[in-house]
């Protein structure tokens, strides 16, 4: 069987082999990602997430916003809520091992 060699037959298709850009910077308004995340530019799912350290019923809250699908308006926010869901799970685990080390 013969090998083909395929830059030959793909050199009239695409010259240098580049990413073609297919445009949408002419209208020159921002994209949904070129706006600054709110909470100090780090997500509202981070902040609630750092601050839970010191107040944990944030992890909670930010858990809520998780699970009503918040992330849908910004999918950047979506790691930062998780974040909080995981935490808020650990803090429920350790608060209950507590509890029934204290009661027993």
């Amino acid at each position: 069987m013969a090998q083909r060699n395929f830059s030959e037959d793909n050199d009239d298709e695409n010259e240098n082999d580049e990413y073609v850009f297919l445009g949408g910077l002419e209208d020159g308004r921002p994209g949904i990602f070129d706006r600054p995340l709110p909470c100090f530019g780090c997500g509202l799912g981070w902040f609630c997430f750092l601050l839970g350290f010191l107040f944990p019923l944030m992890w909670y809250f930010a858990t809520i916003f998780y699970f009503g699908n918040y992330y849908r308006k910004d999918p950047r926010e979506r790691a930062g809520l998780a974040a909080n869901a995981i935490a808020a799970l650990v803090c429920s685990a350790v608060v209950l091992i507590v509890v029934a080390v204290i009661i027993f």
